[in-house]
């Protein structure tokens, strides 16, 4: 069965209203679909991707692009990640176990059985081994990307913008200048936006992910057009996988 079919049939709570239904409900008149099947949503990548939806949401709307979004979690934390990401509750689906990701045959992330420890134990030690690259490929060289900045990548904070991250003092985005100039991700600029989400997950953390056995699963996005044919996936391999091209991780839609 392709990922479209699997998609078609199926049904997640939605979180603006608490029914379940089919994901792809109200996508028909699309001319493109984009079906975005998401780790946990306290998850990194998680709260990542929804931040450069947010942020290029004019020019998906322009493209005549509908998103559905299905994430590892309960409507609580739905309606939590959407308050404090902007994600619209009407296209965000959640689902309390993987099976989606499953069928779809997405990286479950590292599965070690370390003996005497419980399922989410477990989860947890095989997560911190994959944020160390292990089992995660790629993952140590987005972090460090994340703090020595990306001549290839945009300017992520304006210099008018005030980022509070809850452990540092609030900085205003022209800070950021003093790292190395502006018009491109500087220094330390991404690292401070994920201290930020960092900081949002752990202070809810039972909100953002009411069943820790899953924090290894990983996502992936697919691109449909009006027929249903597959026009673009990716799968992602480890944490912070969750584009071919992080500099811009949107950049598949500029060919549309």
């Amino acid at each position: 069965m392709n990922s479209y079919a699997i998609f078609n049939q199926t049904q997640c709570q939605r979180v603006s209203d608490g029914k379940s239904v089919p994901i792809l409900s109200g996508s028909q008149s699309a001319t493109y679909l984009l079906v975005l099947v998401w780790p946990q949503l306290g998850d990194f990548d998680t709260l990542e991707y929804a931040w450069w939806l947010k942020r290029e949401s004019i020019e998906i709307q322009n493209r005549g692009i509908v998103i559905r979004a299905v994430a590892i979690g309960n409507r609580a934390s739905g309606q939590k990640f959407c308050d404090y990401t902007g994600f619209p509750a009407e296209s965000l689906f959640v689902t309390p176990k993987p099976e989606l990701h499953q069928k779809l045959e997405l990286y479950q992330g590292l599965c070690r059985k370390f003996p005497l420890l419980s399922t989410s134990q477990n989860a947890w030690v095989n997560l911190m081994l994959m944020c160390a690259g292990i089992g995660s490929p790629g993952t140590l060289g987005e972090v460090f990307r994340g703090y020595r900045g990306d001549r290839q990548a945009p300017q992520l904070i304006d210099d008018e913008e005030v980022i509070d991250t809850g452990v540092l003092p609030p900085l205003k985005g022209s800070f950021f200048q003093f790292a190395g100039g502006k018009g491109f991700q500087r220094p330390f600029e991404l690292a401070t936006l994920r201290l930020r989400n960092m900081t949002e997950v752990l202070s809810n953390w039972k909100t953002y992910v009411p069943d820790s056995s899953y924090l290894t699963q990983r996502g992936g996005t697919f691109l449909f057009d009006q027929t249903g044919n597959l026009v673009y996936e990716h799968r992602d391999r480890g944490i912070l996988d969750f584009a071919a091209d992080k500099s811009r991780p949107l950049s598949f839609l500029s060919s549309l």
